[in-house]
This record gives structure tokens, C-alpha cells and sequence, in this order.
């Protein structure tokens, strides 16, 4: 994958072709659409007002769905002890080498007593702290949740996919007994696949993650896993069961209905605003972004077309005539009434993927309707503006099946089934896309797929259909079916 040094990047006035260079395509993207761009400091990145809108819309949706479930949302501190962050040691193991620490503050620097971590992720200062609040079983479960910020020190950084701070919500919940922790594993990861496919549009493929791909100190992961259109992979949304690991370690335990005490069963899981990046690489074309009509910051934008004082005067009166209706049947929509040509207009808001366009002319008023043009198709047809709001209403829910479909097209196309280890390396080293595999469960197979692939991994175990035959790698008989990919 091609990296550029942030200082490299400078603005974006033409956007790469996909086919020439996804990876700077992508970033041209991100930038030229006023998504985000590069703060300078290094790895951070500055979330411009039009990606945020996308990141909003995609809170509210979850947001209501855990608040349905009884889920609170919490606030925990941003700094953890370092003794904390220790006491869980796989846990620690798998994030050491990102974690940024405090040793010195105030005026004069003076050192801390305790090194404090900025938080990788808050298992372990949940963990010391939420203890208090349970005592009983009348207290379990505890579903709790935070939207924060979050800082892994990644030495490799690409704009919403990976940065040094990036914001998500994570969720930890504590319950009495281990079905009742899975129940809720599961409950999240059917969450974020709603998310995923209805919101997104992006098709996924979802089930428990091998154990090398496990989150550390989790008994076992969940995952939800979309295709990009340079056919890899990117895990969209993970959900951990702890089993009583974290409750052990921070001494979390309650009196259960005997009067003995008992440690607690835990969860955690999170989806971050890599789900921005995510909806670009799904949907992008050459233009630009294609944004889902369910997150896009506007769905519809009205061109007004006019060459003077008298015409514009005459297609305004018509837009304000049925333009209230949008805003009352909550339609986001903007009208563009900048000094430029109608051209440069369209190519803006392609640019930004929006939906659905409404060209406005003197003869569009005449006719008493608008030129609707769609994102996805570019096609125009003539829409009555008796009406328009429900039209529109309509037209948007046509466009958010037609994205998903095309993108469920897309991964069908790339979605193969393989038996032998060299043939997943062939297929590999020509193209990319999801490979179904079966696999014996072993760890050394599991090393020899991606060190003879090229860095292809195991992105899912199939929760469905039970494996037959034998393990790609070493013929014995497999245990499990598997989703092999190259991912970001």
C-alpha cells in the first residue's frame, strides 16, 4: 500500500482515478469532499463539518438502538493509572506498543508519581471503577456505554482508517452469568450489521473471529466485515465476550441469589468513525463520494438555472412555493444560489455524493415540475412538484436499496470458494475480494495462510454452514468454514 507523508498531501484540486491508485484516490476523496483532512499533528486528523454530519447521523441511529436495550451512556476518564492498565496482562500485551503516555504536567513539568496512559480503549479503568456500583445481582446487568475519543499511536496513519486519535462509542456491560454476557455479544454484533447494511448499505459478513484474530484478553470477538471496492476487506464493527477474564482481574463480583459472591460475566464492543471511510470505499466512484441517503448530511439539492434578474425571480418564487414541504417532511436539502455555472454546481455536489439533484430552469416552472437527477444512475427525468415531498420521500428509499444492491452485486462477484492453500495464493497474488475456505482450527495453519498469501487472514469462521472436507493447509479434516481476505 502506497504511503505519502502527511507534508506531501497538499490540496487536492483534481481526484486520482480508482483504477490508477485506489489508495490516493481515496485520500483525494476524503479531502476534496470536505470529509477530513490532516491537522498537523502528526497522525491526527481534523473531522470537517460534512464528514461529522455523517458521523452524527450514524450515533443517533445506534444511540437509540442500545437506549431500546437499556443501555446508559457513561463518561470515564480519558487518563488510566498505569497499575490499572497492568493488571489485565494480555490486555496490556496486545495494546503496549500503541499506548501514549503522561509522565510530566503543570508548569514546571514535574514528573508524575504514576505514569498516566491516554486511553487505547477504557476496559481497565471501567473495569477499577464500576465495581462500586455493583454489590448485588439486583444491580446486574450494567449496561454501559461512552462516545469518546480514543488514542492508539499508530505509526502508519490514513485519514478516518487509521490515525492516532479517532473517535467510536464502546460498550461494557457486566452480567450474572456467562449466556446472559453472550446473549448481549450477539445482540450488539446483529446492532452493528443493521448499521452496516441498512444505514451504510454496505453488505457484510459477520460471525466469531479466529483466535489470532481475537481481541486480547477476550475469549472470543464478533465481527462484522465489509468489502471495499478495491476488494479488501475492513472489519467495521467488533464485539467481545470477556468471559469473567476482566472481572478477575479488577475484582468485580456481586452477591448472587444464594448470598455468595460471585464474579461478574463482561462485554465490550465498538464501531468508530473508520464507518465514515468505510461508506467511501464501499460506494465511490471517480466523481467522488455516493452517499446513502440515511447518513447523507443532504439528501436532496436544488440547482436553480436562470441567465437574469427576471428568470431567477421566476424560478425562486417556484422553489419557495414547494420547498417548505421538504423542510416539513424533514427532507435535508439545501438550495444552491452561488455565483457559479450550473456545471460546476453539479460537479460540486457529485463531488459530495448527494443523492438526488432537482435542476430548476424557466421551463422546468412553466411545466410545472423540476429535471431529478440520481447520484447513482445520473439519469434525468422530468418529477411533477405536486406532491414532491412524498416523490422525494419515495425516490430516497429507491436510492438507499439501489446502493446496497449494487454493492451486494459487487461482493457477490467477489466472493469465491477455494480448497487448496495454493490455490488461495494464486488467486491472491491476481486479485483480491473474499475467499471461502475450510480450515482445521489449527494456529500453524493458520500462520502458513497468511505468510504464503501475502498477509491474508481469517476474517470470519461461518456461523451457518458447518465445514466438509479437509484444512486448505495441511488436509486434515476441517472444523470450520472461513472467510479468508487481505484487509486494511
Amino acid at each position: 500500500m502506497k504511503q505519502e507523508t502527511e507534508e506531501q498531501q497538499d490540496f487536492v484540486k483534481d481526484i486520482t482515478k480508482m483504477s490508477d491508485d485506489f489508495d490516493r484516490w481515496y485520500t483525494d476523496v476524503v479531502r476534496k469532499a470536505e470529509l477530513a483532512d490532516w491537522s498537523g499533528v502528526r497522525g491526527m486528523m481534523v473531522v470537517r463539518p460534512y464528514g461529522w454530519a455523517m458521523w452524527e447521523a450514524i450515533t443517533r441511529a445506534f444511540d437509540d438502538m442500545i437506549k431500546e436495550s437499556g443501555h446508559e451512556n457513561w463518561a470515564f476518564p480519558l487518563l488510566i493509572p498505569r497499575s490499572y492498565l497492568m493488571k489485565e496482562a494480555e490486555h496490556v500485551e496486545g495494546f503496549a506498543p500503541e499506548v501514549a503516555w503522561v509522565t510530566r504536567a503543570g508548569g514546571d513539568m514535574e514528573e508524575l508519581e504514576e505514569p498516566l496512559a491516554v486511553r487505547p480503549t477504557s476496559e481497565t479503568i471501567i473495569g477499577a471503577l464500576i465495581k462500586r456500583y455493583i454489590q448485588s445481582h439486583r444491580d446486574l446487568p450494567k449496561l454501559t456505554n461512552q462516545w469518546n475519543s480514543v488514542v492508539r499511536w499508530e505509526m502508519r496513519s490514513r485519514l478516518f482508517l487509521r490515525s492516532r486519535e479517532f473517535w467510536w462509542q464502546e460498550g461494557h456491560t457486566f452480567h450474572a452469568s456467562g449466556q446472559e454476557a453472550m446473549d448481549e455479544t450477539q445482540l450488539i454484533l446483529d446492532y452493528y450489521r443493521s448499521i452496516a447494511e441498512d444505514w451504510l448499505a454496505v453488505p457484510v459478513l459477520s460471525g466469531k473471529k479466529s483466535p489470532a484474530e481475537t481481541f486480547p484478553g477476550a475469549v472470543y470477538t464478533l465481527t462484522v466485515e465489509g468489502l471495499m471496492r478495491d476488494g479488501l476487506a475492513l472489519q467495521m464493527g467488533t464485539s467481545h465476550y470477556f468471559g469473567q477474564n476482566f472481572a478477575r482481574a479488577y475484582d468485580i463480583s456481586f452477591s448472587n441469589t444464594e448470598n455468595e459472591r460471585e464474579l461478574c460475566h463482561s462485554t465490550s464492543w465498538g464501531i468508530s468513525t473508520r464507518l465514515v471511510g468505510a461508506l467511501v470505499m464501499a460506494h465511490g466512484d471517480d466523481s467522488g463520494l455516493l452517499v446513502p441517503p440515511k447518513v447523507a448530511p443532504i439528501q436532496v439539492v436544488v440547482v436553480p438555472i436562470f441567465r437574469d434578474a427576471e428568470s431567477r425571480s421566476k424560478v425562486e418564487g417556484f422553489i419557495d412555493g414547494w420547498a417548505r414541504q421538504l423542510k416539513a417532511a424533514g427532507i435535508r436539502h439545501r438550495i444552491d444560489w452561488r455565483d457559479e455555472r450550473p456545471g460546476d454546481k453539479y460537479a460540486h455536489w457529485e463531488l459530495k455524493g448527494v443523492p438526488l439533484r432537482l435542476n430548476v430552469g424557466a421551463r422546468d416552472v412553466d411545466a410545472g415540475q423540476v429535471e431529478l437527477v440520481d447520484r447513482l444512475s445520473r439519469e434525468r427525468r422530468p418529477l411533477p412538484v405536486t406532491g414532491i415531498a412524498d416523490r422525494l420521500q419515495t425516490e430516497l428509499t429507491a436510492y438507499q436499496s439501489k446502493l446496497f444492491a449494487r454493492a451486494q452485486e459487487f461482493q457477490r462477484q467477489n466472493t469465491f470458494e477455494l480448497s487448496t492453500l495454493d490455490e488461495v495464493v494464486a488467486h491472491f497474488r491476481e486479485r483480491a475480494g473474499f475467499v471461502w475456505a475450510t480450515w482445521c482450527g489449527d494456529a500453524e495453519c493458520e500462520a502458513k495462510i497468511k505468510a504464503a498469501a501475502g498477509g491474508v487472514t481469517i476474517r470470519t469462521l461461518d456461523p451457518d454452514e458447518k465445514a466438509t472436507g479437509k484444512c486448505l493447509v495441511c488436509g486434515k479434516p476441517a472444523k470450520y468454514r472461513v472467510s479468508l481476505a487481505k484487509a486494511y
